[in-house]
């Protein structure tokens, strides 16, 4: 876990890097999609063991979309329509943050097309995750190129950091599963959000009920 000697804080410039699954938005995307496969309860109780971890995120990843193999990529579009939502709080919290220089990140083991989107409404300055591979209009069940994973979360926060020549004590991290904490970790600030119980055990700071931009709060 970081050692720091003070928080970090609104008076200097800062990078915050979240998790986009149940932490900026308020459900799994690959859930939902398997919703109109008609085997959400299946790909759910993978998602859950994952966030959990208790299985590997890469390897429980390429199970679960190797089952949407076959969808029409257009349902991609009825999912944000009608199942995106984002978490109370996270426009005040972004909003807050730029007001005061702050760089904002989104990496997730979640797919390029919901957070393309995302990054685009809320005006965000970093976004990774996994491009689906469609051919034809369709799912193949595939991904194209390298999982984004535990290890590369916590690579990009401290690569963008980094980037924007900000100092890693300057830094906060948020997410709710397994794969965000060795990012959380590795920030300045690491905030476990709603979020699994090996993940609030090894996260500096919890946040367990209420909006997401209570992790104003601890920013001095």
């Amino acid at each position: 876990m970081a050692i720091m000697n003070s928080r970090p804080t609104l008076s200097k410039p800062g990078l915050l890097f979240m998790d986009m699954d149940s932490t900026l938005i308020q459900c799994e995307c690959i859930d939902e999609i398997a919703g109109f496969l008609g085997i959400k309860a299946q790909i759910s109780e993978i998602t859950e063991r994952a966030m959990r971890g208790e299985l590997d995120f890469a390897e429980s990843l390429t199970e679960r979309v190797q089952l949407l193999s076959g969808l029409d990529a257009s349902v991609l579009d009825q999912v944000y329509d009608q199942c995106i939502e984002l978490t109370d709080g996270a426009e005040s919290l972004i909003t807050t943050l730029k007001q005061h220089d702050w760089k904002i990140g989104l990496v997730s083991g979640g797919f390029t097309y919901f957070t393309d989107k995302l990054e685009q409404r809320l005006g965000l300055d970093f976004t990774r995750s996994n491009v689906l591979d469609i051919r034809d209009g369709k799912l193949t069940g595939g991904i194209i190129g390298e999982i984004v994973d535990a290890e590369t979360k916590r690579h990009c926060l401290l690569e963008q950091a980094e980037v924007y020549s900000i100092p890693i004590s300057q830094t906060v991290a948020i997410g709710d599963g397994a794969n965000d904490l060795p990012m959380i970790q590795a920030a300045g600030l690491g905030i476990a959000f709603h979020a699994k119980p090996k993940v609030q055990a090894g996260a500096q700071f919890c946040i367990n009920e209420g909006p997401l931009d209570q992790a104003l709060d601890f920013l001095c």
